[in-house]
């Protein structure tokens, strides 16, 4: 898929070589102009060579240069179509705060749509059928990350689940120490390499869980602990817009994603432990004298 396609080389073009950089930038920057190029034209017009041109397509998730060069021609189609061009949107110091509204809002929705985009739903069923059947759920991230964690927990805990969010590296560890088979583990980093949620994850695996990783990097670090892997993608950075603030609103769509579908599998415990706590709280949002 076009979109698909796109949200790879956003995702993807971090962790490539300065060479494949080259290649899959150009390819997200002009699909059109590079699905009519040979391989040896876009090896010349990157300053590459015709290796690096397959080795590119091959990361992305092409048997070949030629898979590629079809996508493209799918992609540059749906551009011409009618789909908005791109717009820039870096935050300047003295933009007016409708613009910022307008840049961030812009940024996020491209920020989820790649995540939807690149998402694999195979990996994702897995993990919610290993959320769904755990005994125990512990959650592992730091920083905005960390805030991830507590959201998946808080809405596990609502319906009945018994989930745990670990910012403590070493509570983290001395938790992920207690895991086994059919319990879960879920490491959240965006950067893929957080030595401090990497460690649990790793003892969670050790111990026999099923682990998840939630993660910007899937050729990262935390990838070798995981059992399912699930990418998200994430604006470019700058420098009043950190890689926390549009990690945190892929992740989030990610755990969405994960309770929705431990709903679905659940639905007879999730229903009247929804209603349960809808009820627990309703007189809090009643108005006037109880």
């Amino acid at each position: 898929m076009p979109a698909a396609l796109a949200a790879k080389v956003r995702t993807l073009a971090p962790s490539m070589t300065r060479s494949m950089q080259r290649v899959a930038e150009a390819v997200a920057h002009d699909p059109a102009g590079c699905a009519a190029l040979t391989v040896t034209g876009l090896a010349e017009l990157t300053g590459t060579s015709e290796a690096t041109v397959v080795r590119t397509a091959r990361l992305l998730g092409y048997p070949g240069y030629r898979d590629l060069r079809l996508a493209l021609a799918g992609l540059a189609a749906q551009q011409q179509s009618g789909r908005a061009p791109a717009i820039t949107t870096d935050i300047a110091v003295d933009d007016p705060i409708a613009d910022v509204v307008a840049k961030l809002a812009y940024d996020e929705q491209q920020t989820l749509a790649d995540t939807a985009a690149g998402l694999d739903t195979v990996q994702l069923g897995a993990a919610v059928t290993a959320l769904a059947a755990a005994r125990r759920t512990d959650v592992y991230g730091i920083g905005a990350s960390g805030l991830v964690a507590q959201d998946l927990t808080q809405k596990l805990l609502r319906i009945g689940l018994i989930a745990h969010a670990h910012s403590d590296p070493h509570l983290a560890v001395t938790n992920a120490v207690q895991l086994r088979a059919g319990d879960v583990a879920i490491a959240i980093t965006h950067s893929g390499s957080t030595g401090d949620v990497i460690e649990p994850l790793r003892v969670a695996f050790e111990h026999g869980a099923t682990t998840v990783a939630i993660t910007g990097r899937p050729d990262g670090p935390v990838a070798q602990y995981a059992d399912h892997v699930l990418t998200t993608s994430t604006a470019r950075e700058s420098e009043l817009r950190p890689a926390a603030m549009s990690s945190r609103t892929s992740q989030l769509l990610v755990v969405d994603c994960l309770f929705v579908g431990v709903a679905q599998r659940t639905y007879e415990t999730t229903a009247p432990a929804l209603a349960a706590s809808y009820e627990a709280l309703a007189h809090r949002h009643r108005s006037g004298p109880r």
